[in-house]
């Protein structure tokens, strides 16, 4: 019953942040300066762990799909232990084309990603009184509430509206409060904050 509750309260948030809440992404209640604006998310970087899909035109025997390794390389035929992590799937595309040229005249690559998990600053951490606290690929337009859903919302222990965002802001770390009571439990989406690659969730246990 308690899982079926929680699940309608997020579907009726989903549903009114879809009807479109205008200045939600940057509703922060600061512990200091001034709240960071959500800018246009970078171009995805491949990290260690992603899946590739390498298809090299009028050559199937060069495409191949590879995971990329802890130490951020992949091997395809042709081409051993070539740095994916760190550079975008069209760097990767034109690295691996300057490396074919070797052996193919004028080759055409294109990379796809296949399965996420991104570097470390392009994911979400989510620390503390989460039902599952873990590390989740940031996806571009993130809020709040869909980090929450992705850890299963608030343990019975938490202090939601005590929770912060620790931010890199022009290189230094901030940190922000959030209310994430007010949000799951209150419906007020205007805490549905936005979220960026990078940012550390911490969720406080409550003080009884």
């Amino acid at each position: 019953m308690e899982l079926r509750s929680l699940a309608c309260k997020f579907m009726a948030l989903a549903a009114a942040a879809l009807l479109g809440v205008a200045g939600c992404a940057t509703n922060y209640e600061q512990l200091g300066g001034e709240p960071p604006a959500v800018t246009q998310s970078p171009d995805y970087v491949i990290g260690p762990g992603d899946s590739v899909n390498i298809f090299v035109w009028r050559n199937p025997e060069l495409s191949s799909t590879v995971p990329v390794r802890p130490d951020g390389r992949i091997t395809t035929p042709l081409i051993e232990d070539i740095q994916a992590s760190g550079r975008t799937p069209t760097e990767l595309a034109r690295v691996m084309e300057e490396k074919l040229g070797t052996y193919v005249k004028n080759p055409v690559v294109t990379v796809m990603v296949t399965s996420f998990q991104g570097t470390y600053d392009s994911q979400i951490r989510v620390v503390g009184q989460a039902s599952d606290p873990k590390i989740i690929p940031y996806r571009d337009g993130m809020t709040l509430l869909d980090v929450m859903i992705a850890v299963g919302g608030l343990t019975d222990f938490a202090a939601g509206n005590r929770a912060t965002v620790v931010r890199r802001v022009d290189g230094e770390s901030r940190q922000f409060n959030v209310r994430i009571d007010d949000l799951i439990n209150g419906g007020d989406i205007r805490a549905n904050v936005g979220m960026m690659p990078g940012d550390i969730l911490i969720i406080p246990e409550a003080w009884f």
